[in-house]
């Protein structure tokens, strides 16, 4: 566990626990008793096991799924490091609020919920339906300051904490990470070299998409702000305070709160992967929870995959982020429910299984 030492935080990562074994084995047993070769599904029916060690039964069918878009803004934006300005920020939660943007289109297709929550946004965001729960109005320039204090980092995990145990209160089954904030695939990188000491080279892309100049720039402001504050990778709460973002903070407590409630949580792209860097450090049973969606077109999310020992399930060359992969991946999860409840066993079918055929091929070559 590490040096976190808000008291709202504390008895979740106590109450975070492994997974659910016998009810792994059941959905184990089941599954290979489909009418189909045994593992013939492949990651579908480890998904499915999962899902059961999460919820200590089989995962229900059309469960209420919801998807948490954490929005924040990035002093580090003052550096240059985006090909769009700050407002867009504010500008891109009215398009959410009025259901036109991406993550409106899927969310509404895979019937999800969609929650916005400004937990970092530097104007007011006075629009219906918004969760406010803003820590500060946008983090400091990382590069010439600490993004923010330790409590604010703390604070925003508390944040995203209560957001998944009240949603889980409610009756969502399933969650979903997404995000909004100019300026945070450089918050995401320098947070995942903090943590991981890989290379700033290795770990910014171009994000709004920056051309090869202004990739190059990222990469030393990166540096630059690594080597001013000297984060400690054994401090995850401390690398989120020095360099990180509000939403990233967010994100990881969403995910500390899913896995402390039981509650499989499916990450986005690169964002949510280096907010479940964080959770996972935080709290490393936090992993077994945790659902990867996609891979990203982000440099630095197959090496933070890989890392991580996650294996995202689409790879449709996406890098919007707004939790758009991860609501995709909710049809798979849904799947993996239908499949493990809906279809039928070989003695329901009346269909014969491995060990029937094995009785007849030894019953024919006895005949000869």
């Amino acid at each position: 566990m590490s040096k976190v030492m808000n008291e709202k935080i504390i008895p979740v990562l106590k109450q975070i626990k492994p997974l659910d074994q016998e009810a792994m084995n059941r959905t184990k047993e089941r599954l290979d008793s489909l009418t189909k070769p045994r593992g013939s599904l492949g990651r579908m029916e480890a998904l499915a096991v999962q899902l059961a060690g999460i919820t200590g039964d089989f995962f229900p069918v059309n469960s209420r799924k919801k998807v948490i878009v954490m929005a924040a803004d990035h002093g580090v934006v003052k550096e240059g490091v985006s090909a769009y300005p700050q407002e867009v920020t504010l500008q891109m939660i009215a398009n959410f609020v009025n259901g036109g943007a991406a993550i409106n289109v899927l969310a509404r297709q895979a019937k999800a919920e969609l929650k916005i929550v400004d937990i970092g946004v530097i104007e007011d965001v006075n629009l219906p339906g918004v969760i406010g729960a803003k820590i500060r109005c946008g983090t400091g320039n990382f590069v010439r300051e600490e993004a923010m204090s330790r409590l604010q980092a703390e604070e925003a995990i508390a944040v995203g904490i209560s957001i998944a145990k009240e949603a889980v209160g409610s009756g969502v089954k399933l969650l979903a990470t997404g995000e909004m904030g100019i300026g945070n695939t450089a918050a995401s990188s320098a947070v995942m070299a903090a943590l991981t000491g890989y290379e700033p080279l290795l770990v910014v892309g171009r994000g709004t998409g920056l051309n090869d100049q202004q990739l190059k720039h990222k990469v030393e402001v990166v540096k630059k702000a690594l080597a001013v504050h000297k984060p400690d990778p054994q401090d995850p709460v401390g690398v989120l305070s020095k360099v990180g973002g509000l939403e990233i903070a967010g994100l990881s407590g969403l995910i500390l709160g899913a896995a402390a409630e039981r509650c499989p949580i499916i990450i986005d792209g690169f964002i949510s992967t280096v907010a479940a860097l964080v959770a996972i450090k935080i709290a490393p049973l936090a992993a077994a929870y945790i659902i990867p969606s996609h891979l990203s077109q982000e440099s630095g999310h197959a090496l933070l995959l890989n890392y991580l020992e996650l294996i995202p399930y689409i790879n449709l060359e996406m890098r919007l982020g707004e939790g758009t992969g991860a609501v995709l991946a909710m049809h798979l999860v849904e799947a993996s429910a239908r499949i493990l409840r809906e279809m039928a066993t070989f003695a329901e079918a009346g269909v014969s299984g491995r060990e029937k055929v094995k009785e007849r091929c030894a019953s024919a070559v006895k005949k000869y």
